[in-house]
């Protein structure tokens, strides 16, 4: 008995000392912290309150002037919004175009959803449908994804049922766990350069999930191509870049995966034939065309 009583008291001032030691140099090495003040925003309104988007992309500051001034993430103001006066705080909700606006006056909290209207790069970009259209909708897309094929159908109804009043601009975001994908842009964007890029376009889809370099030949050349300058331009750094540009396009809109569409630079949350059409109802009825 004494034998195990002089381990304990043994261990417990093994114990001890260890803690004693581990306070000390943890007493010793604590981290400085320095500070840089990476940006000032200057207002003309008192700030009462911000906040960052989860997405990080914008700060919204609230004014004593019942407003809340949007700004991007480098500093620049984005748009002005009116709020009720009696808000006095703002959080960021969990997604980027979410905000609360609280009162503790009124005792509520208001759920904001924020419209971003994208100013979307579409230069050079293929598209279908008639080029002075009042509305036009930006698809970033990918010839792997699945969910992309089938909205091929989806869009060739849209332009049907809109004519005169909508055309669709194609831009490639080739997502990274999807081998083929850069490629098959490439691809075509090559068709393109041969006035073929929409039944290339089509014919990748429909092979969607066995596209390799022998499928893409055997579709380009069902399509009577010119194989050798097909294959040279499907290697040429500036189709190469034409994709990298859609991409980096892409991710300063906030695309994050495809498909994912913009109507004259909104984000479309429903893609469906349906969707489509209440979006682009929308459009027109601002432009007094519906």
């Amino acid at each position: 008995m004494e034998g195990g009583s002089s381990m304990k008291i043994k261990s417990a001032a093994f114990a001890f000392l260890s803690l004693f030691i581990g306070l000390a140099v943890s007493a010793s090495s604590h981290a400085e912290v320095e500070m840089t003040i990476a940006r000032t925003l200057s207002l003309d309104e008192t700030p009462v309150d911000s906040a960052l988007s989860a997405g990080g992309k914008y700060i919204f500051v609230l004014t004593d002037k019942g407003t809340v001034s949007v700004y991007t993430s480098d500093g620049k103001l984005n748009d002005t919004l009116s709020v009720d006066k009696s808000v006095d705080s703002i959080k960021a909700g969990p997604r980027e175009e979410i905000l609360l606006l609280v009162s503790s006056k009124t005792k509520t909290v208001q759920i904001a959803v924020l419209e971003f209207v994208q100013e979307i790069n579409i230069a050079g970009s293929p598209f279908k449908g008639t080029a002075g259209a009042p509305v036009t909708i930006v698809l970033f897309t990918e010839f792997q994804c699945p969910y992309c094929s089938k909205m091929v159908s989806v869009i060739n109804q849209v332009l049907e049922k809109n004519k005169a009043n909508v055309r669709v601009v194609f831009k490639n975001f080739p997502i990274p766990n999807h081998p083929f994908a850069r490629k098959a842009a490439a691809a075509a964007l090559a068709a393109a350069r041969q006035g073929k890029f929409w039944e290339l376009h089509d014919r990748l889809f429909q092979n969607y999930d066995r596209l390799n370099d022998q499928v893409v030949q055997e579709q380009a050349r069902q399509l009577r191509l010119d194989m050798q300058k097909f294959q040279t331009d499907m290697n040429d750094p500036q189709i190469a870049q034409q994709i990298n540009q859609d991409y980096q396009d892409g991710v300063e809109a906030g695309v994050r995966g495809t498909p994912t569409v913009f109507v004259n630079g909104s984000l479309l949350r429903n893609n469906s034939l349906e969707g489509f059409q209440a979006a682009i109802d929308k459009e027109l009825g601002k432009k007094g065309k519906k």
